[in-house]
């Protein structure tokens, strides 16, 4: 574990919009240097989040901090944080390279070198209008602009949606290449869970505004298995176990279980003529989510 001061900061954060409670008493912390992946479904408060972390929204109560400071109309601190939104919107008349010759004015670690590089890999038109570019060659800026900006948190929201399958795992194999050689604290929001699953060292899993899971990627992973045969030797063999996710067709059974399993389970299972197979990042992820409790009435949160 990292014993430096966290990076960012999270306490008691929650934020309401009108009837809606957008986010509930989310605390969490980050130490620096590590890339976290933020999940949960539409809705879930990922970008209502994002935008507290980037200065952009305020809260209803509880606090952020990012190196320790509130990041609101902070320069010092706004200025180490690049968060790049497939949102993001430029003036009328801005083409890419406009966008990348102004990037330095806003990240001081601005590598040019690398981003000219990027622009060849993901064949970015320069004298474009942004708005006239397509989804994906919008995404390949954003992108472009995230990993070259070598801020010190950048958080992407989910702007690589756009790209096909070709240029994303471009992306990823570049993130990864980059952050061996200067690491810093990259936070990925996205719901391709399992294409960026081996990217992830931490999770951060929102669901209804409340966090469910805040986690190692390297506990989570193998951290269920799914059983599966004759109804009555399923229940027989998970009973006592915590169940996360029950399918039942006929009198078979597929069950999804919490917790590492045993060579003894194994054996066990095998002698019940049950199937043992691993669970994927991202199922264990929908069937944490789809368990979890309503979130709290929006009545309940305290505005300061």
């Amino acid at each position: 574990m990292n014993s430096q001061n966290p990076v960012i900061q999270v306490d008691g954060l929650s934020r309401s919009y009108r009837d809606v409670a957008a986010l509930w008493d989310v605390t969490f912390s980050l130490q620096p240097n590590m890339i976290c992946g933020l999940l949960g479904r539409n809705g879930a408060g990922k970008t209502t989040l994002m935008r507290m972390l980037t200065g952009q929204d305020f809260p209803s109560a509880g606090s952020v901090r990012l190196f320790g400071e509130n990041p609101v109309e902070n320069s010092t601190v706004l200025q180490q944080i690049c968060f790049v939104s497939e949102a993001q919107r430029y003036p009328d008349g801005f083409q890419a390279r406009h966008v990348l010759a102004g990037a330095p004015w806003f990240f001081a670690d601005w590598d040019a070198a690398f981003a000219d590089d990027l622009v060849g890999k993901f064949r970015l038109p320069l004298k474009r209008d942004v708005k006239k570019l397509s989804r994906g060659q919008q995404s390949a800026l954003g992108v472009i602009v995230g990993l070259a900006s070598r801020a010190s948190i950048t958080i992407f929201d989910e702007p690589y949606l756009g790209l096909d399958a070709v240029a994303r795992h471009t992306f990823y194999d570049t993130l990864l290449a980059d952050y061996a050689e200067r690491p810093r604290t990259i936070l990925l929001s996205t719901h391709l869970i399992d294409e960026v699953s081996n990217l992830l060292e931490h999770v951060l899993v929102l669901d209804e505004g409340r966090l469910l899971l805040d986690q190692s990627a390297e506990s989570l992973r193998g951290s269920a298995a799914a059983v599966a045969g004759r109804a009555g030797d399923v229940d027989s063999f998970v009973e006592g176990r915590q169940i996360l996710h029950r399918d039942t067709l006929g009198g078979l059974a597929t069950v999804t279980i919490a917790g590492r399993l045993t060579a003894a389970d194994h054996r066990a299972a095998t002698a019940a003529n049950l199937e043992i197979a691993p669970v994927s990042f991202q199922q264990l992820i929908v069937d944490l989510s789809t368990r979890s409790a309503p979130a709290p009435a929006v009545a309940s949160v305290v505005h300061e």
